[in-house]
This record gives C-alpha cells, sequence and structure tokens, in this order.
C-alpha cells in the first residue's frame, strides 16, 4: 500500500513538473522575427526614437512588451525583412519606476512616431539573443 502511494506522488510530481515546464516561456530562445534590424549605432544602444501608443497592445509571447495607450515608447531597432512590421523598444510610464523597464518587440502599427532622436542607418544582423525570453 506505502509503495503504491509512492509511486502515485512521483508520478503526479513528475506530471506536474512536464507541466509546468511545457508552458514556460522563460529563459528559452523563441523564433527570430527578422534577420536584420536598423538601429543608430552597431550594438542599438541608442534610442532612434520616441513614440506614443495609440492603443493597448497585449503580447502572445514573451518577446513582446505591453504597451497601453498614451504611453511613451522609446525605439531603439526597427526590425527588417518583414516590411518593418515590428519595433523594438521600452515602454516607459509617466512616473518613473512605476513600470519595469524592459526592452522587447511590439507591432509598429500601434504607435505613433513623436520626436526623431538618431537617424536608423546602422543595419545590424539580429541573433538568438534578440528574441531569448527571461
Amino acid at each position: 500500500m506505502i509503495l503504491c502511494a509512492d509511486m502515485a506522488f512521483k508520478l503526479r510530481f513528475a506530471l506536474s513538473a512536464w507541466l509546468l515546464l511545457a508552458t514556460c516561456e522563460a529563459g528559452r530562445h523563441m523564433p527570430k522575427l527578422s534577420d536584420k534590424k536598423l538601429c543608430a549605432d552597431s550594438e542599438c544602444s541608442h534610442p532612434i526614437l520616441i513614440a506614443r501608443a495609440l492603443q493597448d497592445y497585449y503580447p502572445g509571447d514573451c518577446r513582446f512588451i505591453p504597451i497601453r495607450q498614451g504611453q511613451l515608447v522609446y525605439v531603439y531597432a526597427m526590425l527588417k525583412d518583414r516590411g518593418n512590421l515590428f519595433w523594438a523598444g521600452t515602454a516607459q510610464d509617466s512616473y518613473y519606476g512605476e513600470q519595469e523597464a524592459r526592452i522587447g518587440h511590439f507591432p509598429s502599427s500601434v504607435v505613433e512616431e513623436t520626436h526623431v532622436l538618431m537617424p536608423a542607418s546602422t543595419e545590424v544582423k539580429t541573433t538568438k539573443w534578440d528574441f531569448y525570453c527571461n
């Protein structure tokens, strides 16, 4: 009887661990959205432009960032290859520290450019780390 209960516990534990790992996106490489991106410099360390969110955007996976209507978004890269559909940047609230500063991707159609800061004239190859979920 004890052996059977022990096996049932181990089976439930293994099944729970498998379900947790199967549904967790954190800490893994996701498919690349593009092979190239346009940036202000070769490290993509300077913002290209500031944009304002036209609408709320709720991401489908961890490569993307959530954006609320009216938020300012600092854009650091514009992905190429797919008609410039996705940009990479960080969304800021009106109060600094209200939202975790995290760079991620979002559709360019959910924002409007407000201020151009630097030209996006440097073409950079994307790496698997550009689409890593952490």
